[in-house]
């Protein structure tokens, strides 16, 4: 699915966020292999390469693809993404397990490298908790808006959050 006019405004105004948060820093570039990540990443880093990586790729909601949240919970209000998963789709073990190999991944190549990832929502919720090493229900906590950056820094040894939600301001036409 192809970002509408508003997620391209969005990716773009990502641009600043990420500069000034790489503050000159040559970093590592990885994109989920969904079209909407891949052109988030050409909008927000025009010219710069992004590897993608199928780890990094949104849950798979199943039987629940295409369903908003309201559609879900009226089939099931029981419904928790973060600790039930989706019928016919990932559960939460498994998406766990592909953010795991992809922290192992950064660990073995971007060690004192900064690092940028376009992810998507949920992906990016469980991702982070498992960044700093919180558990993936973890990330019900967490609600980031369409095209917000999250900051993770090494800091005394150990990967913390020092920004979430963090967006800019989008120009006008």
């Amino acid at each position: 699915m192809a970002l509408l006019p508003e997620g391209e405004a969005q990716a773009a105004a990502a641009r600043q966020v990420i500069l000034h948060r790489l503050a000159g820093a040559e970093p590592l570039i990885y994109t989920s292999p969904l079209q909407r990540a891949r052109r988030t990443a050409e909008l927000a880093l025009p010219g710069c390469h992004a590897e993608q990586d199928h780890d990094l790729a949104e849950y798979d909601y199943g039987d629940y693809e295409g369903l908003t949240t309201s559609e879900i919970l009226a089939r099931d209000p029981e419904w928790d993404l973060f600790h039930t998963g989706c019928p016919g789709g990932e559960t939460p073990h498994q998406v766990v397990a592909r953010c795991d190999r992809f922290v192992s991944r950064l660990h073995r190549e971007a060690t004192g490298r900064a690092v940028v990832a376009f992810t998507h929502g949920h992906l990016s919720r469980v991702l982070t908790a498992r960044l700093i090493e919180l558990p993936a229900s973890t990330a019900a906590g967490l609600w980031n808006d369409t095209a917000s950056v999250g900051v993770v820094n090494l800091h005394r040894g150990r990967l913390v959050l020092v920004g979430w939600n963090v967006t800019a301001p989008i120009a006008q036409a």
